[in-house]
């Protein structure tokens, strides 16, 4: 939803075959975050829990979403050739802090016999258990293994590119692993079906993987050829189709998210997504403020499931007032704050 990247110069040396600034390529990253930001609440507006067949296939379509996110990230990490890890540290948990008091105020509010000691609250905000906010542990996780891969591979060392390359293939081996073995590792242990939901979405070897696959595109990946942008959408689409046939029909590991039919797809729609080069200057607002929508917009999606009679419109109706009603709101809230708030407010609510 956010990545922070420091400059170089168009004439430095960079580990992109690219060759060229990352200023240059803003516009479509930003796209990109606003497609993947809008992939996200499309998801939250989902009716629970996903019962019908629809709601599941398109459920799987938005699911690249944070895949995009971290894609995005490992490929600005690569074209910079650095990670100002405090910075990002910075930039990521301060918006958090201010959600999460007022989400945990909200669970609060609707929850009685919520525990409220400290070492539980203390878990809760590591692990972003509130809400949805599980992608902030990944995001600074994902972005502590970057800054780990490029110290470890040396930037400005002759041979630090083929180093860097290594360790990064090496990661997705690695996530691939993690996604296919954790959940029977951990179910041999006894661990409970809810206990598994909340690891595997943690899974930060898994997550990385897309971090890692976006350092190597910018390092590798020559995406002008137009067989490969034109053969690209096809093989999504067959992952796509793959990866949903799988979570419909429950067939070996169906999980919504650490499984390698999920990676194929993920992996496969961002590529795709950035071989398209995304251009729209309003989804590139959008993306621009993903961070301060993915932290706010919930929100919106909680009240209208806890004080409306939403459900009543039926699956597909709900679906689309509750997306409609979380996408308008949130972009007139981005809007307020940036048109009225402080420089410094808006950096500290991630707009």
């Amino acid at each position: 939803m956010m990545t922070v990247v420091e400059r170089i110069p168009a004439n430095a040396g960079s580990l992109s075959v690219a060759q060229a600034p990352a200023r240059s390529r803003d516009g479509i990253i930003d796209a990109m975050r606003g497609i993947a930001i809008l992939m996200v609440i499309g998801i939250h507006s989902l009716p629970q829990p996903l019962d019908a067949i629809w709601a599941k296939s398109l459920d799987a379509a938005l699911r690249p979403c944070v895949p995009v996110f971290l894609f995005a990230s490992g490929y600005l990490t690569a074209l910079s050739g650095r990670v100002p890890f405090a910075k990002r540290l910075k930039a990521a948990l301060i918006p958090y802090a201010i959600a999460f008091v007022a989400a945990y105020a909200y669970m609060a509010l609707h929850n009685p016999a919520m525990d409220h000691r400290i070492g539980t609250t203390l878990a809760r905000f590591a692990l972003g258990y509130v809400f949805v906010y599980y992608y902030v542990f990944v995001y600074v996780c994902c972005t502590f293994g970057l800054w780990l891969v490029f110290a470890v591979g040396g930037t400005g060392q002759p041979a630090s590119r083929k180093r860097i390359a290594a360790l990064l293939i090496l990661s997705i081996g690695c996530g691939l692993l993690a996604g296919s073995y954790l959940d029977p590792a951990m179910s041999r242990l006894g661990a409970s079906d809810a206990l598994l939901d909340e690891v595997r979405v943690r899974d930060i070897p898994f997550w990385f993987s897309f971090a890692a696959l976006g350092a190597l595109t910018a390092m590798f990946a020559d995406l002008s050829d137009h067989n490969m942008r034109r053969a690209l959408p096809g093989a999504t689409l067959a992952a796509y189709m793959f990866y949903a046939a799988v979570r419909i029909l429950g067939l070996g590991d169906a999980a919504t998210y650490d499984s390698t039919a999920f990676f194929l797809y993920a992996a496969l729609f961002c590529v795709a997504l950035f071989a398209v080069q995304p251009s729209s200057p309003l989804l590139g607002w959008f993306g621009s403020g993903s961070y301060f929508i993915y932290l706010w917009h919930i929100f919106i999606v909680m009240l209208l499931r806890d004080h409306t009679t939403l459900h009543q419109l039926g699956g597909i109706a709900s679906f689309a007032v509750c997306g409609g009603l979380a996408i308008l709101l949130s972009a007139a809230a981005l809007l307020a704050v940036r048109q009225f708030a402080s420089a410094r407010l808006c950096r500290w609510l991630g707009a």
